[in-house]
């Protein structure tokens, strides 16, 4: 059995063996148990593949594009594909779990903490569902409603604009598996919210409890890493930010980011402090080895000249 199929992939350099997979996929399926985001397991020429629901959270701060036709039929988005992803967020959460995190202000899968849900609230295919229902409109009403500000699925979607406005550690989920890419689940979620932007304009980043960010490369498995993080939101989240705009923090500088601006200013006058002294005493150093070498030169000019 080749090394690639005692192992998965968590990138292409990186191999993680199936003893410790296994291990980690069942503390991830007990922490899940009873819930729609447990993993199945399958083989595949040898090879381990993991499958599941992955939750990835809005982190974007600029409003993002939304297809207005799909196939040349205006409003065929609105009639089919968006209906059809209401219908699957609504098989992943459960009825009652969307009721209560709408009564609490949205919170977030598993009960875990409070954040917005991707809410099945009044949306464009409603619209075209009244539309069809109320013929008796004016046609000053139904222009009304064709152009009002409606919520897709927890998110604000304008129709003349064709804007998209995420709200910020909102939550969704895609359906993946563990040989899929980076590039591979961005486009799958793209593709589930038919946005326009390409997929090269967006990341996905591992942002920890502590302020850490990690970015997933393009060949990463974001499944495999989710499981190797552990099945705990509060710990770690996967955002998906915007590739020019995110960036990677370290878990050095993460620790000073919660501080209040005074603290760090404090501590920013004790490294100067730190710094003068450091200056300082190698000052002093490289002096006095300057004065010893100018000391020895003079003693053999001196000694040169008596022979």
């Amino acid at each position: 059995m080749s090394e690639q199929q005692t192992c998965v992939k968590l990138s292409e350099e990186k191999l993680i063996p199936r003893a410790d997979i296994f291990s980690l996929l069942r503390t991830y399926n007990c922490y899940h148990e009873g819930k729609s985001f447990q993993l199945r397991t399958r083989e595949e020429d040898g090879e381990l593949i993991l499958e599941g629901l992955l939750n990835i959270y809005w982190g974007l701060r600029r409003p993002i594009r939304l297809q207005m036709y799909d196939d040349n039929e205006r409003f065929q988005f609105h009639r089919s594909a968006l209906a059809k992803r209401l219908a699957e967020e609504a098989n992943n959460n459960s009825l009652d779990k969307i009721r209560a995190s709408g009564s609490s202000g949205g919170e977030a899968s598993g009960g875990e903490e409070d954040c917005p849900q991707l809410l099945r609230t009044r949306s464009d295919a409603s619209f075209m569902r009244v539309q069809r229902r109320a013929k008796a409109h004016t046609s000053e009403n139904l222009q009304r409603l064709r152009t009002h500000r409606f919520s897709i699925n927890g998110h604000f979607y304008n129709h003349k604009t064709s804007v998209f406005t995420p709200a910020f550690g909102s939550v969704t989920n895609v359906r993946v598996n563990s040989s899929m890419t980076t590039v591979q689940v961005l486009n799958l979620l793209l593709h589930k919210f038919r946005v326009e932007n390409k997929c090269e304009e967006f990341a996905l980043y591992m942002v920890h409890e502590s302020g850490e960010r990690t970015r997933f490369k393009d060949g990463e498995y974001p499944l495999v890493a989710r499981v190797l993080y552990g099945p705990c939101e509060k710990i770690s989240k996967i955002f998906i930010m915007e590739a020019d705009l995110g960036e990677e923090v370290t878990y050095d500088v993460a620790q000073y980011i919660k501080f209040e601006i005074p603290v760090l200013d404090s501590f920013v006058e004790k490294l100067k402090e730190e710094e003068e002294r450091e200056i300082n005493k190698l000052t002093k150093k490289y002096s006095a080895l300057r004065s010893m070498i100018l000391h020895q030169l003079e003693h053999k000019t001196v000694n040169g000249d008596r022979v």
